[in-house]
This record gives structure tokens, C-alpha cells and sequence, in this order.
């Protein structure tokens, strides 16, 4: 839409409406209305959690974190990395790097141009570079060179939103945290067990239909099924179990 736009200012304001109109009408062939989107009653929805939870531990009973690291601070460099991009992309750039500085002291040694250099393939390299430098700093300034213990403190550092600190607090930490990233918030949201209106209502839903003493493996869970059963484009809810399920109990 941005070139059409660009393209029909210097054509007169009749032209770029017509071109708005024009995209307008175009449809998007792969998205398809998905019967089991709809959010269901709160019993309802424990019921099909129950029956998704059961699933994906048949699946996935032991899902190892997708993210290369060699210890809890790198584990925070790369899920931060992985913002906007792909696991792919993150683990082909991460071991130079944690190679060359698996701790905050070694990473503030190498200049911020010779990191974004370094993870220039995970794409935003040169904001994700200032971010892992600041943190990096911060740690040595403020927290003994350790990563914080607390959600609060973690969101504190540079580039750690909250889906970064609860990633930290339930794989280091060992303390129940559900992460949302993209497909768990799609999932939850195809499976009718949240709204989808954001990812902090998300989290609040599938949290409070899954026991909590599960939230940490679902997290990994959900994004695994995610990627081979239920992707956000060309879903085939013939070969994905799950939403076949789900879908028939609500023909």
C-alpha cells in the first residue's frame, strides 16, 4: 500500500483514492474464519484446556529450550535477540558471540559496532547491539554482574520486556511464569481459550485454566505445536490435531 500511496500523490488526490479503494478490495486468500476462535465460558475452556494439556505432553513430553546459551545470562541475551525474528536466525548468530562473551564483563569489552556486526542476521541488529552492551553494563553496575531475581528488577535491565523477564524467571529461577510469544498467543486465541485482544490478556487466560505448576512446559509446548501443527499462515485444521479436535466437538 506504502508505494501505491507514494506512487499517486503526484497524480492528483482522485487517484489516491481510487488506488485506496482498489487495495481495499483485495483479499487475503489464506486467512479463512476459523470456527473454534470464538471465546468459550470459563468451564468450557478448562474443559479443552484439560484436553490440550494431555495432548501436548503426548507430543512434546520433554521440549528443550529452542534458544542456544550456555547459562542463564545468555539465555537472556538470546531471548531478547529473538524479538522479531526467528530462533533460527538468533542460534545462527549466537555462539560467536557467547563464544567470544558469555558474561557481562567480557561482552562491555567488545564495541557496540563489533556486536550489531556479529548479530547483523537477527535483523534491528543495531538497537539489539546498544541493548545487549547497556544490559551487559547495567549488570556490572547495579547487580553484581548477575541477572536480577525478581520479574520487577529483570524488566528494569535494557531490552527486557516482560515476555524476556518471565522467560528468565521460569528457566532460571524455576518460578511459574507463562510467557506469551506470537504462536502462543495465536494458539490461544484459535482455541477460543483467550480473547486475543493482547498478550497480557492472553496470559492472564491461559493462566487461569491450566494448572499453574504447568505454565513453564506448556510455554515451550505451545510454541513447538505451533510451529509443526498450527502456523499462523496455510493452516490446515485437517493436520492439526488439535484444532480438528476442538472442531468437531463444536460442529
Amino acid at each position: 500500500m506504502g508505494n501505491i500511496f507514494h506512487s499517486s500523490v503526484y497524480q492528483g488526490k482522485a487517484k489516491v483514492k481510487w488506488e485506496f479503494r482498489k487495495v481495499a478490495k483485495k483479499k487475503d486468500p489464506v486467512r479463512k474464519p476459523n470456527p473454534v476462535k470464538a471465546l468459550l465460558p470459563l468451564e468450557d475452556r478448562k474443559k479443552n484446556a484439560r484436553y490440550i494439556h494431555k495432548e501436548l505432553n503426548r507430543l512434546f513430553p520433554d521440549p528443550p529450550i529452542p534458544l542456544y546459551h550456555t547459562n542463564p545470562y545468555t539465555l537472556c541475551l538470546a531471548v531478547l535477540l529473538s524479538a522479531h525474528t526467528t530462533d533460527k536466525s538468533v542460534n545462527a548468530a549466537t555462539p560467536a558471540l557467547f563464544a567470544r562473551a558469555d558474561n557481562p564483563a567480557d561482552m562491555v569489552k567488545i564495541p557496540i559496532a563489533e556486536i550489531q556486526g556479529m548479530i547483523r542476521g537477527v535483523g534491528l541488529s543495531a538497537t539489539k547491539a546498544k541493548a545487549v552492551w547497556n544490559l551487559s553494563r547495567m549488570l556490572l553496575d547495579q547487580f553484581g554482574g548477575e541477572l536480577p531475581r525478581t520479574l520487577e528488577e529483570l524488566e528494569t535491565l535494557p531490552g527486557v520486556g516482560h515476555k524476556t523477564a518471565s522467560v528468565v524467571m521460569c528457566q532460571v529461577y524455576d518460578c511459574p511464569a507463562f510467557p506469551v510469544d506470537t504462536h502462543i498467543h495465536r494458539l490461544a486465541e484459535r482455541w477460543g481459550l483467550s480473547t486475543g485482544k493482547n498478550v497480557v490478556q492472553t496470559e492472564k487466560d491461559l493462566k487461569e485454566v491450566f494448572p499453574k505448576s504447568s505454565w513453564t512446559k506448556l510455554h515451550l509446548q505451545f510454541i513447538y505445536y505451533g510451529r509443526k501443527y498450527c502456523p499462523a499462515r496455510h493452516h490446515n485444521s485437517e493436520l492439526c490435531p488439535i484444532c480438528r479436535k476442538l472442531e468437531a466437538a463444536r460442529a
